[in-house]
């Protein structure tokens, strides 16, 4: 059987996955008094969690999960103490549902989780035009997440990611990227302008999602139905919730997204799209640098190909310039030194 190998020596069985039925037992552990008429399978082949769809006597459906690897068993923990996190109140402030925990029950060498299920389909970024209402309702969505107050993140022990952080954490990726010696000369530059405007990295932290995507949020029509995957919430760079719609080749859905957003959120950050498209640049650096940690010739051979297009692009679309252009380009030290500064004194902004 092969197995993960954890960090911490500890393996996880990834050869044969639980059946539906099996999975239905564990749910009648999870949660007192369920009546389970019904399971199908949830999800592909292959992937980090066994999942359910159960159906219940009373008509409810509930969602059950175990992870199959150490990662997964991380983020399943991680989105357990995030959706306690967010208690009633914070909840009653966005314009979708969130999943609930209902419960869990062992299932070793790990936990199987129990949540309701949420109606919806995840979204195909490639169907949405810019005028599409569907555009506006997940700008709306996700201002909405970065307009709860960030308490109740920190109260909670979650990540809080300031300024002087998010430059850190771009810069250690490009760094460990460019090392390759198959970054694009023009990217490496691109980038590296990137994280010496001051400009760019004056952003107020706010609640964040963290791990947004087209993939988490569900929809009906034109209505955002419910968002999943709250594994990675936080306090942090709100340009992390928005890279994702600007990957797609039409473009009319990030002008929608952004649009609605803007509208919501104001102008307090002007420089969140730049930010948002330098975040979506560097995940073909991810996966570069993936591909060169796995070995994997196929995966380094797509990223750089990946990146080479990318260069492609950029020069010929002056909507893509990520420079801020309101001073003088200063170094990543004064970048820093000015970030740190601003940090321990707020009252001086």
């Amino acid at each position: 059987m092969a197995v993960e190998q954890s960090p911490r020596g500890t393996t996880y069985p990834v050869g044969m996955a639980r059946s539906p039925l099996t999975l239905a037992a564990l749910a009648t552990s999870a949660v007192d008094a369920l009546d389970v008429t019904s399971a199908s399978p949830l999800g592909s082949t292959g992937s980090a969690t066994d999942a359910a769809l159960l159906f219940t006597r009373d008509g409810s459906r509930l969602i059950v999960r175990v992870p199959r690897t150490k990662s997964s068993d991380t983020a399943l923990g991680a989105e357990l103490t995030s959706l306690r996190a967010l208690s009633g109140g914070i909840r009653a402030r966005l314009p979708f549902p969130v999943p609930t925990f209902l419960g869990d029950a062992p299932a070793p060498p790990t936990r199987a989780f129990v949540y309701d299920h949420l109606a919806g389909t995840p979204v195909d970024v490639t169907r949405i035009g810019r005028g599409d209402p569907l555009a506006a309702n997940i700008g709306r969505g996700i201002a909405a997440v970065h307009s709860l107050p960030t308490s109740f993140v920190a109260d909670a022990d979650l990540p809080i990611v300031r300024p002087l952080d998010a430059l850190t954490s771009v810069s250690a990726i490009m760094d460990r990227a460019t090392s390759t010696g198959l970054v694009p000369a023009a990217l490496v530059d691109r980038w590296e302008h990137a994280t010496e405007d001051a400009a760019l990295w004056q952003f107020a932290p706010t609640v964040i999602h963290g791990d947004m995507s087209s993939s988490v949020i569900l929809h009906e029509g034109d209505a955002v139905t419910g968002i999943l995957g709250w594994h990675a919430l936080s306090v942090g760079d709100p340009a992390r919730d928005l890279f994702w719609a600007l990957g797609s080749t039409t473009t009319g859905a990030a002008d929608g997204i952004f649009e609605a957003y803007n509208i919501v959120r104001g102008s307090t950050d002007r420089q969140t799209r730049k930010r948002a498209m330098l975040y979506a640049e560097l995940e073909i650096a991810k996966w570069l640098l993936h591909g060169t940690e796995q070995r994997s010739t196929d995966i380094v051979d797509d990223a750089v190909a990946m990146l080479h297009d990318l260069v492609d692009v950029v020069q010929h679309d002056g909507t893509r310039n990520i420079d801020t252009n309101t001073r003088p380009v200063m170094t990543v030290e004064e970048v820093e030194a000015m970030l740190d500064r601003d940090e321990r004194h707020p009252e001086g902004r």
